[in-house]
């Protein structure tokens, strides 16, 4: 569980701007992936070190979400997934590394 909490997503995004999470992820199928800088992040080269989730959907696993992302090359960013559903269209591993079961 997190230390930080934040009240909107924009909170969020503020906040992990100002602690190093500075580059922003999209999710692909078998990535994280930077277009900046031009970089993919496999399920083994990053951590979710926070997810902070917003209201929305009654059910958790619907709920809007942001991520706190670390990579072992040394890039902090953030991952939002408005829908709450982004483990949906991944590959297994990539589904497990972003579930936030053990993160909440």
């Amino acid at each position: 569980m997190s230390r930080y909490s934040y009240n909107t997503i924009m909170a969020a995004l503020d906040g992990l701007k100002k602690r190093g999470y500075a580059v922003d992820f999209s999710l692909r199928p078998y990535c994280l992936e930077c277009l900046r800088l031009q970089l993919e992040l496999g399920a083994g080269e990053f951590s979710v070190d926070e997810v902070h989730q917003f209201r929305g959907a009654a059910n958790l696993a619907n709920r809007p979400a942001v991520y706190a992302i670390s990579s072992d090359k040394g890039v902090k960013g953030v991952l939002v997934d408005m829908r709450g559903t982004c483990v949906d269209s991944v590959i297994p591993e990539m589904a497990l590394k972003l579930s936030t079961d053990d993160l909440r």
